[in-house]
């Protein structure tokens, strides 16, 4: 029989599980950060950068001083690698034989994005052996003049990721954004298991690591963007349910898989003043019905979005307090001038006195993060009645939170 959870437990569950219920939870530098990828199981990466990258913000949300380089040294000591989750991510090295099932699967002729070029991939290969590690650019026709054949960087990039999604090549690093691809064997730390996992224990590794993640999770939600495979995730966790490695809890009418152990997380405490300005792709917002289901949160990225049907911006960045979101801000940092623009703020609270209170310390430190030193917020609006005076005032006590 299913144990009951109230939407607030569910909700802290998810907040503990996710390391969003107090500041730091993992620890700081290097070490902290590994153990949050380790929690977390990926940590996905986005081209968009109106402000610091979702990878960077994600980390920063969990870990104290967090810095792009210590990033980098865990990728360079071989702790954390890149590859695909549900979308680019950073991995944990010791997950690494997780990711070989796609790899296989791409290299036996399943489609990522592009389709295989044999006699480039193995002129690439060959490069790479010689030359050593190598970006897209590194293949560019002298002076760009555009011309057929394996030089070319639009072909060649091509065959660069799906070398790298096929797990020929790994990413040693990126510089400006690009990837660094250099040989699989010569990227993967020694001893690491390198052994394709059963089907069965992909599936088990799929619903712990979802559940070790997340608190507790649907079927359809462990195998999120995955093909196919639902009903087999479905089967696995009932055989793990039979065998006490799972239990069921449920939530206003739905039904959730947890772990054993998830009844401890309830017993932590959540910093119900705290702010978190989240990225529209942090680990805990991947799931949009989810959010709606767990924390009546709709949210939709408006990037994707023709301007003239934008409600809230073209990135606006969730805003969680306590164990629930309270408004949402679309942001800017422009870095030359150092200037973070806020272009539309919304608060969905109607305790918004409390709200602004607890926003200014987050939103400070954002402004440091984005390495920024001075605020201008263009359009402050609110669920609930708000008059322009109070809108004025909130406007004035945010742009005075300068560095």
């Amino acid at each position: 029989m299913a144990e009951q959870l109230s939407q607030n437990e569910a909700r802290k569950l998810v907040l503990v599980s996710q390391g969003l219920h107090k500041t730091n939870p993992f620890g700081t530098g290097e070490n902290g950060i590994l153990r949050s990828l380790q929690q977390l199981s990926y940590i996905q990466i986005d081209t968009i950068s109106v402000v610091e990258r979702a990878h960077h913000h994600s980390l920063w949300n969990r870990v104290n001083n967090y810095s792009a380089d210590k990033l980098a040294k865990l990728i360079e000591d071989k702790q954390v690698f890149e590859y695909w989750s549900h979308a680019a991510a950073y991995l944990p090295m010791c997950d690494y034989r997780y990711s070989l099932q796609r790899k296989h699967a791409i290299a036996g002729g399943e489609t990522h994005w592009h389709s295989k070029d044999k006699k480039l991939t193995q002129q690439i290969l060959q490069r790479i052996r010689t030359e050593g590690p190598l970006q897209a650019k590194d293949f560019e026709r002298e002076g760009g003049a555009k011309a057929a054949g394996w030089w070319d960087w639009k072909p060649a990039k091509k065959a660069l990721e799906q070398l790298f999604m096929e797990g020929e090549l790994m990413a040693v690093k990126r510089q400006g954004f690009q990837k660094v691809y250099d040989l699989t064997e010569r990227v993967l730390p020694l001893g690491i298991d390198t052994s394709v996992p059963s089907d069965k224990e992909f599936y088990r590794y799929l619903i712990t690591r979802c559940l070790q993640a997340n608190g507790l999770a649907t079927a359809s939600e462990m195998a999120y963007l995955r093909k196919g495979i639902k009903r087999c995730v479905e089967t696995q966790c009932v055989q793990m349910l039979e065998n006490g490695e799972l239990q069921v809890l449920e939530c206003q009418g739905q039904r959730y898989y947890a772990l054993p152990q998830a009844q401890e997380s309830l017993k932590k405490s959540l910093k119900r003043s705290h702010v978190k300005i989240l990225s529209p792709f942090d680990n805990l917002l991947i799931q949009r019905k989810r959010m709606q289901q767990l924390f009546d949160f709709d949210y939709q990225i408006e990037c994707y979005v023709p301007e003239p049907k934008r409600q809230y911006g073209y990135f606006s960045l969730p805003l969680l307090w306590g164990n629930g979101f309270s408004g949402r801000m679309d942001a800017k940092i422009e870095r030359k001038t150092g200037l973070l623009l806020i272009q539309h703020l919304h608060i969905e609270t109607a305790k918004i006195e409390a709200f602004i209170q607890d926003f200014l310390p987050a939103l400070r430190e954002f402004l440091l993060f984005n390495q920024g030193t001075k605020i201008e917020v263009k359009r402050l609006s609110a669920k609930y009645d708000l008059s322009e005076q109070n809108i004025k005032a909130y406007r004035q006590t945010i742009e005075n939170l300068c560095l």
